[in-house]
């Protein structure tokens, strides 16, 4: 939980110090900015003019832009027209600050291009609720996977460390799939991503149908996923998602593949050979008591049971069993 004696940029979520670029005449309302968090959490870059900032902004970048409505050389909308309309900057979140009669003027605030306002009279704890919800809102969707719209590798890291930190226990299931890529070859990117997407909704359905828990489902990219459920479900989840998988993936294919059991299409040094169809491994590491101290350890582990669930050319779980010298469980469901 976040407190106001949290110094670091980690005890807000964040990765690393944010950069905010703070645009108004009003001398105030800066130092109020500035007074709120620590450099260490938030840097504040205060600009009195909109064309000066412009200049800053395009060579700069922040990871926060907020401009004042009541500039002296430029209207405050101009300075994030200028911004949005370069495509690069289109993803910078930008908070406007307004007087309450703007507010309520009937402007068209869709066309404005806007991610949140604050309005005068300023209050301290409103900023920080909305400086914080705006920065943490866009990390999410930066970070989100394009097709899937699934958390990404940053979410799926900083969740995973957050649970090993709070000592908690959980079981961390990398799911891939077997044999995509030559069924993408085949039959080409569109159909490859109407697979990742059933792929993405399997798991996410999977996890649903187990009620009362804290779970979490991330995309690390391509054909790769990763799902988080307490130890004691993570065997269900995989024989659930298994199961549900191999009945659906075969209508991803056309039926004379689907009936002769496989594909042909070309290897990675552009030979032609017959593929199954597609298959799911699923390595499931566990944390408990503590086990795991960060999270390249978890990773690590789990890519050594990846390669053991390939080894069944069927669709498979493998369990970690760090006791002892028990080894790993691989486990896949009857024809």
């Amino acid at each position: 939980m976040t407190t106001d004696t949290d110094t670091s940029a980690a005890g807000y979520g964040f990765t690393r110090p944010q950069d905010v670029t703070l645009l108004t005449p009003d001398a105030d309302f800066a130092a109020l900015m500035q007074g709120l968090w620590p450099e260490s959490v938030l840097r504040i870059s205060h600009f009195t003019r909109g064309r000066r900032a412009i200049e800053t902004l395009f060579n700069d970048p922040p990871d926060l832009l907020i401009v004042d409505g009541e500039l002296s050389d430029m209207p405050g909308l101009d300075v994030v027209s200028l911004v949005k309309s370069e495509n690069v900057y289109r993803q910078l979140p930008v908070i406007y600050v307004i007087s309450h009669e703007e507010l309520e003027s009937g402007r068209d605030w869709l066309a404005a291009e806007i991610d949140d306002f604050l309005a005068r009279p300023l209050r301290p704890a409103e900023i920080r609720a909305r400086v914080l919800l705006t920065l943490a809102r866009a990390s999410r969707s930066f970070d989100a996977n394009p097709l899937t719209r699934l958390p990404g590798n940053t979410s799926i890291i900083h969740r995973i460390q957050e649970l090993i930190d709070r000592r908690e226990d959980f079981a961390l299931v990398y799911a891939d799939l077997d044999h995509f890529k030559s069924f993408n070859d085949k039959y080409g990117f569109s159909r490859g991503d109407e697979v990742l997407m059933m792929t993405a909704r399997v798991i996410v359905n999977t996890i649903r149908s187990l009620p009362g828990i804290r779970s979490f489902v991330g995309h690390v990219g391509g054909d790769d996923f990763v799902f988080i459920v307490p130890p004691e479900v993570a065997e269900t989840a995989c024989q659930r998602l298994v199961a549900t998988f191999d009945g659906i993936v075969p209508s991803f294919y056309d039926p004379e593949d689907r009936e002769r059991g496989d594909i042909q299409s070309t290897d990675r040094e552009g030979r032609l050979r017959t593929f199954p169809l597609m298959a799911i491994s699923l390595a499931v590491v566990f944390n408990r008591d503590g086990s795991l101290k960060h999270y390249g350890e978890a990773s690590q582990i789990a890519m050594s049971l990846k390669k053991k669930a390939k080894e069944n050319p069927k669709s498979c779980y493998v369990l970690d069993q760090r006791r002892g010298d028990s080894p790993p469980r691989t486990s896949s469901l009857p024809d």
